[in-house]
C-alpha cells in the first residue's frame, strides 16, 4: 500500500538524515551523513549546496534500504531544514554560482548596519517580524548578486534562482534543471527579512531596499501541500512539505494551540511558542515569525527566543576545564550536591541572546566562595539552561499575555533527568519529554501526511503525541524566585565587558 509510510528529509547545518515513519508515527528507517563546513575567513560560514544535495540522495536510499521498501510504498516526502541559509543556482545548468551562505555568516554585518540607516535594525521589523541582521537570507543573497560578477544581470534576466535549502531540495528533487518545482514555505520565507507576516507574500519595497530582483525569487506556498513529484530514487512520490526546522520540531511536539510551547535543547536552544492566527510583535528581544500554514487555512504563528549557549556550556566545562570526560558525567556529579552552593555560570561567550540581545556581555561566574566544589559548578552549569529558558518564557509572557502551562522539549539535553527537573522547578509548570525523540523530520513527515491523506487532521497527530518522561515542579516558590533574584544579578555583572565599537545591544537576531 502505498499511503502505508511517509519519509522525511533534515537537511541540517552539519548532516543530512532521512527518516521513514509508518500511520503511527514510529520509525521504520533512517539514514544519516555528515557534510563539510566550510570557513573562508573569520566569520565567515559556507557550505557546497551541490555536496549537501549529494548527501541527501545518499540517505534517501539508505533510510529505504533500512525500512526494506521501495519509493512506491512512501504516500509522500516532507522536507525540513537549517533555515536561513542561502542558496542561488543557475536554472538552467542547476549549478550553484557560489557556496552557500549559513545562516552563522556574519559577512553581511556591515550591509545590515547600511539597510539600518537612521531607523536602526528594527526598520523592516513591523512588516516582517525579524530585526536586520546578518543572521538572515535576503542580505546574503544581496551580498551575492554583489560580489560575484556578472550574478546581478544574470538574475534580473531570470536565470538565477534563490532560495534557502528547502528550495534547494524541492527543485532538485521535482527534477532540477527539467522542470523543477521553485517554491518555499511560509516558514523558510518568513526567515529571508524579505516576507509581509501578513499578506505572507514577498514585499516589494523591502526587495527595491535590498536591490533584489523579483524574477530570482521562488513561490510562497504553504507548509503543507503537493509541490510536485519527485523524481530519481524517489520517483511518483509526491513531495508535499517543507518547514524550517524550528517549526518543524514545533509541529512534530503537536503544538497546534496558542500557548502550546516547545524547546530544543542542542548547542543553544530555541523555544518556540504557538500564538495561534495571530503575529505578535516583540518588545522583548524576541522574534515574531510563522509557526506553519496548512494548505489553504490560516496560518498559525509563534514567537521565537534563541538562546546562544546550552549545551555547549556542558561542552565547555567537559573540554576547556576538563572537569568531566564525558558529557553524561554532568549529571551525577551535580546530583552530589543539593544545590548550586550559590554559584552562578552565565555562558555569555560571544555576547547574550534573547531577550537581552548584549554583543557586549561576556562569560562569568559568580557567588563564589571557597565552598564551592567542581560539583557545585557542574550543577550550576546545568541550571544555566533552565534559567536562561526561564527568561525566554518570561519574555514571551510579557509579548503575549499567554502563560505556557506545559514545556514540551526535545534535544539531546533532554535526557538529564537533573536538568529537566530543574528546568520545571524554575518555570513552575510540568516538562515533557515526546517517546519519538526526532521532533524534527516527524514534523516534517506529518506535514507532508496530511497533504496527502495519510492522516486526517491535526487532531489526529495530537492523538498520536506520546510522553515519554515527566517533570512536575517541586521547588518552593519563594526559593525559585530567590534564585532568579540571584540569576538576574549574576546577568547583570556579564554586561559592559567590551567597550566602545567593539560591542552594544544587537536589538535581535536569534
Amino acid at each position: 500500500m502505498r499511503d502505508r509510510y511517509v519519509a522525511a528529509i533534515d537537511q541540517g547545518t552539519t548532516s543530512s538524515r532521512c527518516m521513514v515513519f509508518d500511520r503511527s508515527g514510529g520509525v521504520v528507517g533512517v539514514d544519516q551523513r555528515e557534510h563539510r563546513q566550510i570557513f573562508p575567513r573569520p566569520g565567515w560560514v559556507e557550505h557546497d549546496a551541490a555536496e549537501i544535495w549529494s548527501t541527501v540522495r545518499a540517505v534517501v536510499d539508505g533510510a529505504l534500504r533500512a525500512a526494506g521498501i521501495g519509493p512506491d510504498r512512501l504516500a509522500a516526502v516532507g522536507v525540513t531544514n537549517q533555515r536561513e541559509t542561502t542558496v542561488l543556482w543557475d536554472r538552467a545548468t542547476g549549478e550553484p554560482v557560489h557556496n552557500a551562505l549559513v545562516w552563522q555568516d556574519t559577512r553581511t554585518a556591515a550591509l545590515c548596519r547600511e539597510l539600518a540607516g537612521a531607523e536602526g535594525p528594527g526598520r523592516f521589523r513591523e512588516t516582517t517580524g525579524l530585526p536586520l541582521a546578518s543572521y538572515f537570507s535576503g542580505p546574503k543573497a544581496a551580498w551575492l548578486l554583489d560580489r560575484v560578477p556578472g550574478l546581478r544581470a544574470r538574475a534580473e534576466r531570470g536565470r538565477i534562482a534563490f532560495g534557502t535549502v528547502d528550495s534547494w531540495l524541492i527543485w532538485n528533487l521535482t527534477g532540477g534543471p527539467d522542470g523543477g518545482a521553485h517554491v518555499t514555505d511560509v516558514t523558510n520565507a518568513g526567515r529571508t527579512l524579505l516576507m509581509d507576516l501578513e499578506t505572507l507574500q514577498w514585499d516589494r519595497s523591502i526587495l527595491a531596499a535590498m536591490d533584489l530582483p523579483e524574477a530570482m525569487l521562488p513561490e510562497i506556498r504553504s507548509s503543507a501541500e503537493v509541490y510536485g513529484t519527485a523524481v530519481g530514487s524517489l520517483a511518483g512520490v509526491p513531495v508535499a512539505s517543507a518547514l524550517g526546522d524550528q517549526q518543524a520540531a514545533l509541529f512534530g511536539q503537536a503544538c497546534y494551540a496558542d500557548g502550546d510551547a516547545k524547546n530544543t535543547y542542542g548547542t543553544g536552544s530555541f523555544l518556540l511558542l504557538n500564538t495561534g492566527d495571530r503575529p505578535v510583535p516583540s518588545k522583548h528581544g524576541l522574534l515574531t515569525t510563522v509557526a506553519y500554514r496548512i494548505g489553504g487555512e490560516r496560518p498559525a504563528y509563534c514567537l521565537e527566543g534563541s538562546i546562544a549557549v546550552t549545551g555547549a556550556l556542558v561542552q565547555w566545562f567537559r573540554d576547556q576545564l576538563g572537569v568531566i570526560r564525558t558529557a553524561a558525567e554532568i549529571e551525577p556529579l551535580a546530583a552530589s550536591v543539593e544545590d548550586n552552593g550559590g554559584a552562578y555560570v552565565v555562558p555569555a561567550f560571544s555576547g547574550l541572546f534573547a531577550p537581552y540581545w548584549r554583543s557586549d556581555a561576556r562569560g562569568v561566574i559568580t557567588g563564589l566562595t571557597r565552598y564551592a566544589t567542581k560539583a557545585h559548578l557542574a550543577r550550576a552549569v546545568l541550571e544555566a539552561t533552565s534559567w536562561q529558558t526561564r527568561e525566554v518564557v518570561d519574555a514571551m509572557y510579557e509579548d503575549s499575555g499567554t502563560r505556557v502551562a506545559a514545556l514540551k522539549v526535545d534535544g539531546g539535553m533532554t535526557a538529564n533527568n537533573l536538568l529537566m527537573q530543574h528546568q520545571a522547578d524554575v518555570l513552575d509548570v510540568p516538562v515533557l519529554r515526546p517517546a519519538v525523540a526526532e521532533t524534527t523530520c516527524l514534523g516534517a513527515a506529518y506535514a507532508a501526511g496530511l497533504a496527502t491523506g495519510v492522516w486526517q487532521d491535526l487532531d489526529e497527530l495530537r492523538g498520536l503525541w506520546r510522553p515519554d518522561a515527566e517533570w512536575t515542579p517541586r521547588m518552593p516558590a519563594d526559593e525559585r524566585e530567590r534564585e532568579h533574584r540571584a540569576w538576574r544579578k549574576a546577568v547583570e555583572r556579564s554586561f559592559g565587558w567590551l567597550d566602545g565599537d567593539e560591542g552594544g545591544s544587537r536589538g535581535g537576531g536569534g
